[in-house]
Formats: C-alpha cells, sequence, structure tokens
C-alpha cells in the first residue's frame, strides 16, 4: 500500500462518529487535506476493517474532473444513483460525496439518506458555499464537524528523515499546507501558496460574499497577517491601513471582511479573558492565521519574525488539540511613581478544553533573568491551582521550578504535547 501521512487525530475522529446517525461534515480551508482525508484515508480504514468496496460510495462533484460526475450534479439524478448502489437493507454502507455544494438542493439527499438505519454520510464542501456557520440550518442539528488544519509540525515531520532543527526552519517557512509535498523548489513553494491566496482563498470569499473591494480585502488580510499575536480592533485596523496605505476602509466593513475570513477558515480570532474579573473584552482580539506559510506567502515572505511565528504555530497546535483558547489578562495593584495603580499582565493563551486548563506563556528565549522575570511576572499574578506553562524556542527537556511553573522546549511542545 502506498504510503501517505495517515492524519491519526482526524481518522481517530471520524472513527469515534461512525454510526452515529449524523451527518458527518468535514470543514476547514481549501487545500488541507478534507477530500483526501474521506477518499483515500477513511476509504482504507473501511476497507481494512472488512467493509466491501461496494458499499463504499464515493462521488466527487470537483468541476475539474466532469466526466467522472456527469450529471449527478442533478439533484434527482444523483438521487437516483446513489440509491440504486443500496441494494441490500441488511448491510451497511458509507457513501462520501465531496464538494456536495455543486449539486443544488443537495441538504435534502443528505438527510434522506441520513435517516435510513444502514447508511453512513460523510460530507465536504468548499467554504466558499458550506461553513460551519451554515450546518445547524442545513441539517437541522444532526450536523456533526470535523474541522481540519493544514499539517501539524508532528505530522510534517512523519515522514521525513531531517534533523528536526532543519524541518522546523522549513515549517515555520513555508508551513503545512499538504499541496507543498509536490513542490520541491523554494520557488516552487513560494509561488503554490500566492497562488492559494490570489486564485482560490480571495476569490472564495469575494464570490460568496460579493465583496466589491477586493484590494481593501486583500489589504485587511496584509494587515492581520502583520499583526498576528497583538491585540487589534476594526477601528485600530482602520487606522493603520489609513495611515500607511493611504486606503480608508472604515471600521464597520472591515469588522464584516474579518468575518469573512473567519468563516473562511484563513484567520481565527482569540477573545481578551480578564482572568480575575472573569470577563471578556469583546471588542479587542487577537488574530491568528490558519497556516504560518500561507500567512509568511500573503507578505511575500518579508517579515518573518520568529516570536511571532512561533506564538501563532503554538495557537494553531492548540486548536487541533481541541482546545478553546483565549488571551490572558491579570490585573494587579501595585506602586508606580508613589502611587498606587492597576497594572495589566498579559497570558499569551489560556487553554481549556473542559477537563483541563492550562495558562500558556510563548517565550522563544529567556536568555537573560530580565526576560525570564517578565515571562514569569504575569504567571505568578494568577492565585488558581491549574498549570502554568512556558514554551520556548529551546530545545530543553521539560522541568518544573520551585514555583510551581513548568517549562518545555517548543519541539517537545509540538511532537509529545503538553
Amino acid at each position: 500500500m502506498e504510503k501517505y501521512i495517515k492524519r491519526e487525530t482526524y481518522l481517530r475522529q471520524l472513527i469515534d462518529r461512525m454510526d452515529n446517525g449524523e451527518v458527518k461534515i468535514v470543514t476547514g480551508p481549501r487545500r488541507s487535506g478534507k477530500s483526501w482525508l474521506l477518499n483515500r484515508i477513511f476509504k482504507d480504514y473501511l476497507l481494512e476493517q472488512g467493509v466491501a468496496e461496494e458499499n463504499i460510495i464515493i462521488v466527487s462533484f470537483d468541476l475539474d474532473d466532469e466526466e467522472e460526475t456527469g450529471d449527478l450534479t442533478d439533484r434527482q439524478t444523483l438521487k437516483s444513483y446513489l440509491y440504486s448502489r443500496i441494494t441490500d437493507a441488511a448491510s451497511p454502507y458509507y457513501i462520501m460525496l465531496d464538494e456536495v455544494q455543486e449539486v443544488d438542493g443537495f441538504e435534502k439527499i443528505v438527510n434522506g439518506l441520513n435517516a435510513k438505519d444502514n447508511v453512513d454520510v460523510y460530507i465536504t464542501g468548499s467554504n466558499s458555499h458550506f461553513l460551519s456557520s451554515d450546518i445547524k440550518t442545513i441539517f437541522r442539528g444532526r450536523g456533526d464537524e470535523v474541522r481540519v488544519w493544514p499539517f501539524s509540525f508532528r505530522e510534517f515531520c512523519s515522514e521525513r528523515t531531517e534533523p528536526v532543527s532543519e524541518l522546523w526552519k522549513e515549517y515555520y517557512t513555508y508551513g503545512g499546507m499538504p499541496g507543498l509535498l509536490r513542490q520541491r523548489t523554494p520557488e516552487q513553494k513560494m509561488a503554490y501558496l500566492q497562488r492559494l491566496w490570489n486564485k482560490t482563498y480571495l476569490d472564495d470569499v469575494v464570490e460568496r460574499h460579493k465583496v466589491k473591494n477586493r484590494d481593501a480585502l486583500s489589504s485587511l488580510v496584509d494587515a492581520l497577517c502583520s499583526s498576528v499575536g497583538s491585540l487589534t480592533n476594526p477601528n485600530r485596523i482602520s487606522h493603520v491601513l489609513r495611515n500607511l496605505q493611504n486606503s480608508k476602509i472604515d471600521p464597520e466593513t472591515i469588522a464584516s471582511y474579518i468575518s469573512y475570513l473567519e468563516e473562511a477558515f484563513l484567520f481565527e480570532g482569540s477573545k481578551r479573558y480578564n482572568i480575575k474579573g472573569n470577563k471578556y473584552f469583546e471588542s479587542i482580539k487577537k488574530y491568528y492565521a490558519v497556516d504560518v506559510g500561507l500567512r509568511n506567502a500573503k507578505l511575500n515572505f518579508r517579515q518573518q519574525e520568529i516570536t511571532h511565528i512561533m506564538e501563532n504555530v503554538i495557537y494553531n497546535e492548540l486548536r487541533m488539540r481541541g482546545f478553546a483558547v483565549d488571551v490572558g489578562m491579570v490585573e494587579a495593584r501595585e506602586m508606580r511613581n508613589g502611587k498606587s495603580e492597576y497594572i495589566q499582565y498579559e497570558i499569551d493563551f489560556i487553554a481549556n478544553n473542559g477537563m483541563d486548563k492550562y495558562y500558556i506563556q510563548s517565550a522563544f528565549s529567556l536568555d537573560s533573568e530580565e526576560k525570564r522575570e517578565k515571562e514569569l511576572k504575569s504567571l505568578l499574578k494568577i492565585d488558581d491551582s491549574f498549570h502554568k506553562i512556558v514554551i520556548t524556542g529551546n530545545d530543553i527537556a521539560s522541568y518544573t521550578d520551585a514555583k510551581g511553573i513548568r517549562f518545555m522546549g517548543l519541539f517537545q511542545f509540538l511532537l509529545s504535547g503538553l
């Protein structure tokens, strides 16, 4: 059997959801491997479990392959075809519909198939038409989402033999889009990522939302890419674009454009949370790119600040592992210039999965006592008993200091976990 990156995390999620009575919807940015996950990885698993190949029904509606799909984009023709393939009421069938949004009214067919006791339905869709925000409406509350990301660093390394430090340089430069496996030279990788932005992602957003000012949308993407890991809001971004690019985009339009980009799985916004006050700051967030290679490509590889890229990679890794991630802030009263003042200290991440909570600082270097004290001070201001971790750019063995703060190297975190 051909070797490939099996994407074990997502395969396990699909296995855990088998025959649960819900439609499995695989979402994520375009070209992140959704189709391969279903049509190759999951299919191979089913065959290994003894499912007959004729009981695995795969239809791809990718318009680049019209010969295969033909008139199956017609709803009635598709319905007749699928039901004609389900010939044994006692046997389980697994139906996978790829880019199903190309069929007008597909939800009626999918919901009908899902009502059959021996049919398990899995679908993917291009996020220009088919987003996680649509799922509750389309599937009447019976949709089960599996979110797919580009390759994690662990997946990226899984079939490689080079030193981890060399692989890290490649990963933080070009990221983990699966299509990069077919690009051999740096020039090809750069061109591939830039094509994704120009011919796929921006086109998708413009088409779905009928955006009239594509240049303004592109400028906003540049601004978000430049400011990953920095607190911002639409008002600040509007001000920056006006000053640096003479681009007059009002904050309301920027807020709308950001929501489009988040819906398309290109960026995520992380809310700022007051730990002691137990409340969110609704007006300000940090935004992270779904893939650092895409982020670098949009900026023509000009701004590769390792501290910000490392923070973005850590955020994505936490999200891939199923954590909800907020940006933390803790206030403390201190004497400054002879006056008692409230001082705000930042926590890079509050990661919560319902069972465990972690306060995490991303520190590329702790090369001085001053830097170490600065990174630890905010953690020490938190007076609860949840885990407190500092992830450093150095390849160190994990240890816990006398104050209960755990230190770990970036590679240990990315390859092994918390």
